[in-house]
């Protein structure tokens, strides 16, 4: 079985893959001083709550925290005995390379959601994911990841807002009743909530201005669904989004007698 693995700056999810389904989704705080061990007990741990039995013969890792893949290799190989893909390095083969400018190195994230979106969606896709920033991938009709836009995230935006400002509050992000606000908690809530709404749309809008053709819209992350309860942003959710990437790029290495 495949065990995929997605490092993010916030949370690092594993999950188990059989070559038809997802067995289950583990995640915990992503932390570079994880140990293997530490790893290794937390993961077991929580596979032996769940009563999966998983032999794991192969691992593939994504990560947009450097610092974290040396213990992730480490228990791969000394708790799985294989030595794991990692999504970006020049040993793991991609279904189509980005075009980009010379020199840039794109984030496996980003590299992951193309392929994963691609393989359910065809070309011609813009993918929005919320994550600790939110991010725009653009994918080419031929599903080569081709540039994007960075914003910041939006519990990123609501914690800079509280401690830049020593009168507002921390809040939770959720769509307000109305636009204008009667008090601080709702003032906040509606800036945030119709500010990304304001974001998303304009941002996805542009794009499609400038190529100028059909594009459809992916979005993934856990606060896709809150985005999407009254305005139409999105064509389609995917919530295993990068997931699904991570076995595409893993069964396309296999394919190609990479692994």
């Amino acid at each position: 079985m495949l065990l995929a693995i997605d490092c993010g700056n916030t949370n690092t999810v594993f999950s188990i893959w059989d070559g038809q389904t997802f067995l289950c989704t583990l995640r915990t705080s992503t932390h570079h001083a994880r140990t293997a061990d530490a790893y290794f007990t937390w993961y077991s741990t929580l596979v032996k709550h769940y009563g999966i039995d998983a032999d794991i013969t192969e691992v593939i890792i994504s990560s947009t925290v450097p610092r974290v893949v040396f213990n992730l290799r480490v228990f791969a190989d000394r708790f799985f005995g294989c030595r794991p893909l990692v999504v970006g390095k020049p040993e793991c083969l991609l279904p189509h390379m980005p075009r980009v400018d010379a020199g840039t190195q794109v984030g496996p994230d980003r590299l992951v959601n193309t392929a994963g979106a691609y393989d359910r969606h065809g070309g011609d896709l813009v993918v929005v994911d919320f994550g600790t920033a939110t991010t725009f991938d653009v994918v080419a009709s031929d599903g080569a990841y081709i540039g994007g836009v960075i914003a910041p995230g939006i519990n990123l935006s609501l914690e800079a807002l509280h401690m830049a400002a020593a009168a507002l509050p921390h809040v939770d992000i959720s769509k307000p009743q109305s636009v204008i606000g009667t008090n601080t908690v709702a003032c906040m809530q509606s800036g945030i909530f119709w500010g990304y709404v304001g974001l998303v749309r304009e941002i996805c809008d542009r794009i499609k201005g400038e190529r100028d053709r059909p594009m459809t819209v992916v979005a993934t992350g856990g606060l896709a669904p809150l985005f999407q309860q009254t305005e139409e942003l999105f064509d389609t959710i995917e919530d295993d989004l990068t997931m699904h990437g991570l076995t595409v790029i893993h069964q396309y290495n296999k394919d190609h007698g990479n692994t």
